[in-house]
Parts: structure tokens; sequence; C-alpha cells
């Protein structure tokens, strides 16, 4: 006669579904992190009823913060200092795009400086940025 311990075989499995969870929840916010932690320089940008991006992966940012501090990409720089980088990175690519990104705060004259400058490098491929109106 059988124990009665024995009457059914015991099934030993491992449950992955919560260590899957775990793994995905982690992913996730490791997205979310790393996102909010690259966006670069705040500015409010300005709203305009439809905006395409056509970034590509050589584009160099211009951003004008509402203090009127120039930034290229990350980097604070003057008139002086962004007109030299800008004219060594056009000798390297001669359709260098670029962008601009002014806070709505700013005076337009500091936009116009720069576009100048942009315009006496004969740099053409140039984007303004503006955030898209909710409608």
């Amino acid at each position: 006669m059988k124990a009665p311990a024995d009457d059914h075989d015991d099934i030993v499995e491992i449950n992955v579904v919560p260590m899957l969870d775990l793994a995905w929840n982690l992913l996730v916010v490791f997205m979310l992190v790393v996102t909010a932690s690259v966006q670069g320089i705040s500015v409010n940008l300005p709203k305009a009823s439809a905006a395409v991006s056509k970034i590509k992966p050589t584009t160099k940012a211009i951003t004008i913060t509402a203090e009127g501090t120039i930034y290229l990409d990350s980097f604070p720089v003057t008139l002086s200092e962004l007109e030299a980088r800008l004219a060594q990175l056009k000798a390297a690519d001669p359709g260098l795009p670029v962008l601009v990104r002014g806070d709505e705060k700013i005076s337009y004259k500091a936009v116009i400086d720069v576009l100048d400058l942009l315009q006496k490098l004969d740099i053409t491929q140039l984007g303004l940025v503006t955030q898209k109106l909710v409608k």
C-alpha cells in the first residue's frame, strides 16, 4: 500500500511571469528617466499650427535662452565663437543643417543676429523650432 503523500506527483516549475513584469517595469522607468535627462536646455518655444520635424543626426541646434545666452548644441558660446565653430562645421559638411530654438521672451534682434550669422556663413538648410499648437 502507498503512503497518502505519494498519491500525486509534485510538479516543480519556476514561475517567470513576476520576473518578466519586474524587468518590463525597470525598462520603462529607465526609458523615462533617460529621455527626461537628455532633453537639453529648457526654453519656452513659441506655438505654430503645423510643425514638421526633419532633423538629421548631423543637425546642429542653436538655442537662445530667455536671458539671451546662446548655446551651440548644449555648450554656451558667444556670437564670435558660434561663427568660428559653424565655419568649421560648414567646411566639413557643406550641406550643414541648423535648427534655431529661441525662447518666446527674447528680443527679436537676438534671433536676427543669429540668422544674419547663418546667412553670412551661407548656411541654407535652416529650421526654426516651434511647439505644435494644441487644438
